[in-house]
C-alpha cells in the first residue's frame, strides 16, 4: 500500500466533505486505541478545527493514559487541535440507577457506555458546528460488525472504514503515532478490565482479514486447516448476527396503489 498517497487521499476527502457540509471541522472520541489515534491525526492534517474528547467511564488506566498521551502529542504538532475531558462515570452510574436491574447485563451496559459517549460527541459537534468523525475500520464496520449500533457506530462520516486493521497500523506508523498506541493490543474501551478485542472475538485481526478476503474471493472451504475453519466460523457467525448493523436500516416501502 502507498501509505503517503492513501493519507493524502483521506485528508483531501475529509476537507472536501467538511467544506461541502459548511462545517468548521471535526470532533473525535479518543479511546487510547490505534483507530481513534489515526482518525484524529488524519482530521488534524486537514488544518481544520479538531476537538479530541477523552470520555472516561470507569476507564482502565492504561487506556486512559494512552489516550491522554496521544492527545498531548497531537496538540503539540497541530495548533488548531484542542481537547476536553468529559468524565462520564457519574452520568453512566445515574443511567444504571434509572434502568431496571434485570436488564443490566454486561453487554447491555457496555453498549450503554458507547451510546453515552456518542451523545456527548454530538453535543460538542452541535455547539461548535463540527462533524463527528467515525473511528471504525473495515473489519469492524463491514466484516464482523464489531461496534455499538448508535454508539461508536453513530457518526457523520467514516474516514478509515475502507482500511483493514493492518492498513490502519501502516498509516499510523507513517504518521508517527505514539509508540504506546501502536504497540498496545486493540481494545474497544467498553470494559473496566481492559480486555482486548481478541479476548472478546476469539481471533486476531490478521485472522479476520484473511477470513474476509477468503469469503470475498469465494475460495474452496475444504482446503482449510482446523484453525482456519475455527476462524471462518467466528467470522461468519458474527457477520450473520450483525447484519442489522452492517446493512442500511430497512424501510417498509408502501405500494403506490395503497397511497
Amino acid at each position: 500500500m502507498n501509505t503517503k498517497a492513501v493519507i493524502t487521499h483521506i485528508v483531501n476527502w475529509l476537507n472536501e466533505y467538511c467544506e461541502n457540509s459548511r462545517m468548521n471541522g471535526f470532533v473525535v472520541g479518543i479511546s487510547g486505541g490505534i483507530d481513534s489515534a489515526l482518525t484524529s491525526t488524519l482530521c488534524a492534517l486537514t488544518g481544520k478545527q479538531v476537538i479530541c474528547l477523552n470520555m472516561p467511564i470507569h476507564q482502565h488506566k492504561a487506556e486512559y493514559d494512552r489516550g491522554h498521551q496521544h492527545i498531548q502529542w497531537l496538540k503539540s504538532t497541530h495548533s488548531q487541535v484542542t481537547s476536553t475531558e468529559v468524565e462520564l462515570t457519574q452520568a453512566f452510574e445515574s443511567v444504571g440507577k434509572a434502568f431496571p436491574t434485570d436488564i443490566q447485563d454486561r453487554l447491555t451496559m457496555a453498549n450503554t457506555r458507547a451510546r453515552l459517549r456518542m451523545t456527548t460527541l454530538y453535543a460538542f459537534a452541535s455547539h461548535h458546528k463540527l462533524l463527528v468523525a467515525g473511528t471504525g475500520n473495515k473489519i469492524e464496520d463491514f466484516g464482523i460488525g464489531f461496534f455499538t449500533k448508535y454508539g461508536d457506530g453513530g457518526v457523520d462520516l467514516s474516514p478509515i472504514a475502507d482500511l483493514m486493521k493492518s492498513e490502519v497500523y501502516a498509516l499510523a506508523k507513517e504518521l508517527n503515532v505514539i509508540a504506546p498506541i501502536q504497540e498496545a493490543p486493540p481494545t474497544d474501551g467498553l470494559f473496566a478490565d481492559g480486555r482486548s478485542d481478541e479476548d472478546q472475538i476469539g481471533a486476531t485481526y490478521n485472522e479476520l482479514e484473511w477470513a474476509m478476503r477468503f469469503v470475498a474471493e469465494k475460495k474452496e472451504m475444504s482446503v482449510l486447516s482446523p484453525r482456519q475453519k475455527e476462524v471462518m466460523a467466528i467470522y461468519q457467525q458474527r457477520h450473520a448476527a450483525n447484519r442489522h448493523k452492517i446493512d442500511p436500516i430497512p424501510v417498509c416501502v408502501i405500494p403506490q396503489e395503497f397511497k
